[in-house]
């Protein structure tokens, strides 16, 4: 078993890679605290992503350095705090901090845009999907771990338990 383990576990993609999935299991599995990083966007930001419109830098800084303050700042070393975030540029992840494990899901547009057609009545318009393949930086191998999300949800959780917890 791995003595050391990060405290804050960071599951990132374009809309429809399956964050939150990812990040609910993994939290559950290791008895830690799950955010959704949806869930810290300001009311300004949701009605402009609702209405189609993609956010800017200037939209999400205030957002990603809440996630910063609120979620990553006060994890507890002796838990795990998984926080399901797009986290789309090298720039804002170094804003959210430099001590995150961070986990990549990504996939071709195809399947991206067929699971946000399946997910009604979420803020996320499935055309702003362009956008967020244009805007994303994709972490290298030394950044992050990678996972297609072809995959089962419990085989990403399997992986990134076996890379960063435990055997499984």
């Amino acid at each position: 078993m791995k003595t050391e383990h990060p405290k804050v576990v960071l599951i990132m993609g374009v809309s429809g890679s399956g964050k939150t999935t990812i990040a609910r299991l993994l939290a559950s599995r290791l008895g830690g605290v799950f955010f959704d990083a949806d869930d810290f966007h300001p009311a300004e930001n949701v009605n402009k992503m609702s209405r189609g419109i993609a956010l800017d830098d200037a939209d999400r800084l205030p957002w990603l350095e809440r996630l910063r303050d609120e979620v990553i700042c006060p994890a507890l070393p002796d838990s795990v705090t998984v926080l399901a975030c797009s986290a789309l540029k090298r720039r804002y992840r170094k804003i959210l901090g430099q001590n995150l494990a961070t986990v990549f899901l990504h996939g071709d547009a195809e399947t991206l845009a067929a699971r946000l057609a399946a997910r009604p009545g979420h803020f996320m318009r499935p055309e702003m999907l362009t956008n967020q393949l244009e805007v994303l930086e994709e972490p290298d191998e030394s950044e992050a771990m990678h996972f297609p999300i072809t995959l089962a949800p419990e085989e990403i959780v399997a992986g990134v338990m076996h890379a960063f917890f435990l055997e499984v």
